[in-house]
């Protein structure tokens, strides 16, 4: 069984110790958390990528640092007006930042569903986080 990052398997044990609607207000507490992006991307709109299965717009993009670890530098961008993307966004964000490559490529497909959101929020809402992981797995393996 594949498990999770430490800081990520905190986050989904969190979100799994709470109440369905407790669920919702951690989520929005997450997406106060998501940092913004740097200038030298907040200047370059066209060095992100959009995650069109997203309801709201999100726009990602990673940097692999050429250390041993091939450590993922994670970037998101959605606006406040969004917060379930904004919180699945900064979960993310928070949960693999600054991990290794191998240990994001090595993240379940299905780990949004660990969340315990599913009957609290939409299936296109937990399709568009779905497919946030997959870009981020897919940028990675471009990169590597």
């Amino acid at each position: 069984m594949t498990t999770l990052p430490t800081t990520l398997a905190e986050i989904v044990d969190d979100f799994q110790n709470v109440t369905e609607r407790e669920r919702l207000e951690l989520l929005l507490e997450f997406s106060r958390e998501l940092p913004e992006l740097p200038a030298r991307l907040a200047d370059h709109p066209e060095l992100l990528e959009q995650v069109v299965e997203c309801q709201s717009p999100l726009f990602l993009t990673i940097e692999v640092d050429d250390d041993a670890d091939r450590t993922v530098n994670l970037f998101f961008s959605a606006p406040p007006e969004a917060p379930t993307t904004r919180g699945f966004a900064s979960v993310l964000n928070e949960g693999l930042n600054g991990q290794p490559a191998q240990i994001i490529l090595d993240v379940p497909d299905d780990m949004p569903e660990q969340l315990g959101l599913t009957r609290a929020i939409t299936p296109l809402r937990m399709r568009g986080m779905t497919a946030m992981l997959g870009r981020i797995k897919r940028k990675i393996r471009e990169a590597l």
